[in-house]
């Protein structure tokens, strides 16, 4: 196919008989994506990219195919499937990947992105970049097309990885986001930094930086470009591969500039209000007198309080309590009044703390540790309804898992691997066989969902 327009005929075909051609997205000489449906899932959609088979190439492409179907990033569009076919009698490889809503080429034909847009894209992208260098893998097309939207994450293509390659010879630049060394062959993580550069400067002015050929005393970095941004695709457009900086530079100079010499200007003290001394004695000549006048009124009360009252004395005075009590005298009649009763009073009661509870053996064969993936809120936004994985367990007679095998994995490895690496944590009390403890084998369904996470398990006869 030489014309892109020509792959457009194409719709309504049925790829390998599972994937019909729903709508044309859009293509180039060489390939052509379509929208589709995941097989087994006519209410999930997908993308399709159809490339004529070179004989030649066809295994090195669907190996590349095949190591990007092994990443798990949740900023890197998945890999379903991949295959060969025939379409009116073309022999055709396809790739059945993460359908994206929207990319960034189609945005810059409209506008320029704001440095706050910038500011946001960078992040997941740098991120998705590192896991896949971390994998021994080169992306080699970082341009706009190739950066997506699916919800609202950002996400990198990933058909198009590869492994570094050291100077082969068969190199071809074919635009201004391939770095200058790939006309010899070379790929390496210090290309994508070139792309990542080029893309950088496009995103921000909606034109490329230069064309490929220039020379490179010709080339620039627009000045209109605000800083970080700037500096940061000035340093990945450098000619030598060994001067670009890396992704770890680009984070350093995300980050806020910190102050490097403290603020030595005196802090000025707040200017002390003049008093205003006829005002403060106007205050306080009504407050001394209010206080002069309570004085009083106390003393005047303390003094009458403490005179003596021969009434109030007999009132006030109690003889004291003796076993047989002395006769009054005539010359001082007085009446001994009766002794109080003593009213016995009830000893408080003794709280008695209740006897804590024995404890008692776990039943054999239950579970004694749960543990539920902890799935980022960035990861729990690509979810479509529910994605189920069920991981088969082998435990031994202490309780511990000693192997997972996943039953089920779902439609997606980053969550498998959620799954097996929780369920590995799990812990259950051993069976009872004849006395002896015994091994047993678990079944855990975990059920992914936007809003929860959820784990059922169930033992499973040996």
């Amino acid at each position: 196919m030489s014309n892109p327009e020509s792959w457009k005929s194409w719709e309504g075909g049925v790829v390998g008989g599972k994937f019909p051609l729903r709508q044309w997205l859009g293509g180039s000489d060489h390939s052509a994506v379509f929208l589709t449906d995941r097989h087994g899932h006519t209410d999930q959609k997908a993308a399709i990219k159809l490339i004529a088979e070179i004989p030649a190439e066809s295994e090195r492409q669907r190996a590349r195919w095949r190591a990007g179907a092994q990443l798990s990033h949740p900023n890197l569009i998945r890999i379903d499937e991949i295959g060969r076919c025939q379409m009116n009698g073309t022999s055709l490889l396809y790739v059945v990947m993460e359908y994206a809503e929207e990319d960034l080429s189609q945005i810059l034909p409209q506008r320029a992105l704001a440095a706050s847009e910038v500011t946001e894209m960078l992040p997941p992208l740098l991120d998705s970049l590192s896991y896949l260098h971390s994998k021994g893998l080169v992306h080699t097309r970082i341009k706009p097309s190739n950066v997506l939207a699916v919800g609202d994450l950002l996400k990198l293509s990933t058909d198009q990885a590869t492994a570094p390659v050291e100077a082969s010879g068969e190199g071809t630049r074919r635009d201004v986001y391939d770095a200058p060394e790939t006309d010899a062959g070379i790929v390496s993580p210090a290309g994508d930094m070139w792309s990542l550069g080029a893309m950088l400067v496009e995103a921000l002015t909606q034109k490329p930086p230069f064309e490929p050929e220039t020379a490179p005393r010709d080339r620039g970095v627009p000045a209109s470009i605000p800083e970080p941004f700037r500096g940061i695709a000035r340093e990945c457009l450098h000619d030598d591969p060994k001067r670009r900086c890396s992704i770890a530079d680009i984070k350093a100079r995300m980050q806020p500039a910190a102050r490097s010499v403290p603020d030595q200007t005196p802090l000025l003290a707040a200017p002390t209000p003049r008093r205003n001394d006829q005002s403060i004695w106007r205050l306080l000549i009504p407050i001394a007198i209010l206080l002069i006048f309570v004085l009083g009124v106390r003393a005047l009360y303390k003094a009458y309080s403490q005179k003596p009252s021969g009434d109030a004395q007999s009132k006030t005075e109690v003889a004291p309590v003796v076993s047989e009590p002395e006769k009054p005298t005539q010359a001082a009649p007085s009446v001994t009044p009766p002794a109080r009763e003593s009213i016995p009073v009830p000893a408080p009661p003794v709280r008695q703390s209740p006897a804590p509870p024995k404890k008692t053996a776990p039943i054999p064969g239950e579970v004694l540790l749960r543990v539920v993936p902890d799935v980022p809120r960035s990861a729990k936004n690509t979810i479509s309804g529910t994605i189920k994985v069920e991981a088969r367990l082998d435990v031994d007679a202490s309780g511990k898992v000693k192997a997972v095998k996943l039953a089920s994995a779902g439609p997606s490895k980053y969550f498998a691997g959620l799954a097996e690496k929780a369920a590995r944590q799990w812990q259950f009390s051993p069976l009872d066989a004849n006395g002896q403890a015994a091994e047993s084998t678990w079944l855990l369904t975990f059920r992914f969902k936007r809003t929860s996470t959820q784990v059922d398990a169930s033992q499973v006869s040996r």
